[in-house]
């Protein structure tokens, strides 16, 4: 008898936008980081909405805290790679029944600290009792069209480039999970990488309103996977030339057998943001932007990744976090 196929999470949102009737002049197509209505004058209301499950999104030693916030910046990080300050915040709760007043504290209180962090205020919401804890977060934002970076805009010739190093929420996640044996500094900071994240809102507002790149996503399902969501809404390919991993992850990859390529590109739960810009707008960029890493090129090769690491050539495969499914 044949198994019936595994439905992924992108399968499922496929069997789901397909059955939508599209809406007229809609300014960015289903499947961007963000959705868009015009609202006159040359301004868009922009949205994203994305649910974190305690049993498939929180590691073991994540507390309460730690846990509510990272909701809100996975949804504050989607709006960094659009170029918007998210105006406000709508949350939606399910809960379990036997909890603490401490424990809806610090679910409370960590929502907050995320949306103070990056200027904006939780203004209303919902909740409910379920079996797992489940943190629906919903923001907003307005920005001028002209402003708003897309997916479907890297031109073959750009520079790619990132925001930052990657590897630490890898490696911090197979600490947690195989509990190996590391320096107590890098197991820090490695841990905290993954409890304590960062969106790159300020550098996706700078870029935004200086006109400096071209296209622009959110990284928090892998690099590797982000490039093909890059790739197959710009029709372009990308040639990558540097690894962007951290040097400490690098070194202890090196010394304990680990794959640096493994923990750059798939390892996910990274918050970094995957950009393609003219060559001449690099100087510029890197000015207002210490932290940027050029990485590559866009090349005309559709839906083609190629790392070129040591003069050898070595595909990047279209895998990441994804739900519904065991390929991490």
């Amino acid at each position: 008898m044949l198994k019936k196929n595994k439905l992924t999470e992108r399968k499922i949102i496929d069997i789901i936008v397909n059955l939508q009737d599209k809406m007229k002049n809609n300014p960015l197509p289903f499947g961007d980081d963000v959705a868009a209505i015009r609202i006159g004058r040359g301004q868009l209301a922009v949205m994203k909405c994305d649910m974190l499950v305690a049993k498939t999104d929180i590691p073991k030693g994540m507390n309460p805290w730690q846990t509510s916030r990272k909701a809100v910046v996975s949804v504050i990080s989607d709006l960094a790679a659009k170029g918007v300050q998210p105006m406000g915040i709508l949350i939606s709760l399910g809960m379990p029944g036997k909890i603490s007043e401490n424990y809806v504290r610090q679910i409370g209180g960590g929502i907050n600290a995320a949306a103070r962090e990056y200027a904006t205020h939780v203004i209303g919401g919902d909740t409910n009792e379920s079996t797992d804890l489940t943190i629906d977060v919903s923001a907003f934002g307005i920005c001028k069209e002209r402003e708003l970076i897309r997916r479907d805009t890297a031109k073959v010739g750009d520079i790619v480039m990132v925001t930052g190093a990657f590897g630490l929420p890898a490696l911090g996640l197979k600490i947690i999970k195989k509990n190996m044996e590391i320096s107590k500094k890098l197991k820090e900071k490695a841990i905290k990488a993954v409890f304590m994240p960062k969106a790159r809102l300020s550098e996706g507002l700078t870029l935004a309103k200086n006109h400096l790149i071209n296209s622009s996503i959110d990284s928090s399902d892998g690099l590797a996977w982000s490039l093909y969501e890059l790739s197959k809404s710009s029709n372009v390919g990308f040639q990558i030339n540097k690894i962007p991993i951290h040097r400490e992850v690098r070194e202890f990859a090196m010394e304990n057998n680990l794959d640096p390529i493994e923990l750059a590109f798939y390892g996910g739960e990274e918050y970094e943001l995957v950009i393609t810009q003219k060559p001449a707008l690099y100087e510029k960029s890197k000015k207002k932007i210490r932290t940027l890493i050029p990485i590559g090129h866009v090349t005309e090769n559709s839906g083609k990744i190629i790392l070129k690491f040591k003069n050898k050539y070595r595909d990047i495969e279209p895998r990441g976090y994804e739900h519904h499914s065991n390929n991490i």
